[in-house]
């Protein structure tokens, strides 16, 4: 538990600004988080009261309770009755978070993700040909061959074609990264486990994740960059059917 700031209403509350005729909560809500994940107020600084945010914002004192009990479900802040509102972590902490609520919460369209996922993806595997070692290189290849193995188990090839790419990403050793493609594919998960459906899918996937691998073990970013773009618009196109289907 951090230990808890209260002297800093005031200071906070000035560098707020009134928001326009209207605002819902969430704009109420997204100009606390803009300001707590600026890296000027510390963990456990106690926020000003309720009544004083909504005087500084011009907004209704209920507007600002909602966005605080919105932020508090998110665990930006620690809600203390009798005590008050208490911001929970640091900037670096907040701000991977915000990225992947907004991904989760905001709209958007399978092709958006789609395209996300690949240019993450593809760059995961550039960097991956430069940075890892034997030992990350014999694991993934043991992932490939999972999937031969487990060419007559969908489940099964499954489980090893998300092991590759996820080891893949985690092995690059960028933490944001690695978040961001987290929140992507599980946001694509409904239609992944479904999008290859035949055999001749299965062992297409399968020599596209070994080229990956031959590039990797080259140590050519160049060539693991465009061997991951194949596989990715093959298995877009895939799960962009799934998704229609």
């Amino acid at each position: 538990m951090p230990a808890y700031r209260d002297d800093r209403s005031a200071e906070i509350a000035a560098s707020l600004d009134a928001l326009p005729a209207g605002s819902a909560v969430t704009v109420v809500a997204t100009r606390l988080l803009d300001l707590f994940t600026s890296g000027r107020i510390t963990p456990g600084t106690r926020l000003p009261p309720e009544r004083q945010l909504a005087a500084t914002l011009e907004v209704g004192r209920s507007a600002v309770r909602e966005a605080l009990a919105a932020l508090e479900i998110l665990g930006v802040v620690d809600v203390r009755p009798g005590s008050g509102t208490y911001l929970r972590g640091s900037a670096s902490e907040l701000l991977p978070q915000t990225l992947r609520w907004g991904l989760l919460l905001g709209e958007r369209s399978t092709a958006d993700l789609l395209e996300l996922r690949s240019g993450l993806e593809i760059f995961v595997a550039r960097l991956a040909a430069e940075r890892l070692d034997e030992r990350q290189l014999a694991s993934l290849g043991r992932h490939v061959e999972r999937m031969r193995d487990a060419a007559g188990d969908l489940n099964a090839f499954v489980k090893a074609d998300l092991a590759f790419h996820h080891e893949l990403a985690d092995d690059v050793g960028n933490a944001l990264l690695l978040d961001l493609l987290q929140v992507v594919r599980s946001l694509l998960r409904v239609w992944a486990d479904r999008a290859v459906q035949d055999a001749a899918e299965v062992v297409a996937a399968i020599e596209e994740h070994a080229a990956v691998h031959r590039a990797l073990v080259a140590r050519d970013p160049d060539a693991a960059a465009a061997a991951m773009a194949a596989h990715m618009a093959t298995a877009s196109a895939r799960l962009a059917a799934a998704a229609a289907s």
